[in-house]
């Protein structure tokens, strides 16, 4: 039982980003969310646009993170990770939003 707790107390206190690496997620990001919200393909909100992620960042990284899992416009599920968990999806997400401050 106590080989449970510990990586789950681990996960509880430090968040899902802290279960992968830094160099993981940011591939992610580079491969499959980079290019399309750099130009704004297909209507994608560009990186330097404060005032078009402004409403996507009131409504929180969970919405987001929901949001690249179900897919929106021409964005397909998962944003073309099809292999990334939800939880690397999330920590994507959180390293996008660390990118437009």
């Amino acid at each position: 039982m106590k080989k449970i707790i510990a990586p789950l107390s681990f996960v509880l206190l430090f968040g899902s980003h802290a279960v992968f690496a830094d160099a993981e997620i940011e591939a992610i990001v580079d491969r499959h969310c980079q290019a399309c919200h750099d130009s704004g393909l297909a209507g994608a909100p560009k990186m330097d646009d404060a005032d078009n992620w402004a409403p996507r960042l009131a409504s929180g990284i969970d919405a987001m993170t929901q949001t690249v899992i179900s897919g929106k416009g021409a964005m397909p599920p998962k944003g073309t990770c099809f292999s990334c968990t939800d939880e690397q999806l999330k920590a994507a997400v959180e390293v996008m939003v660390q990118r437009l401050k």
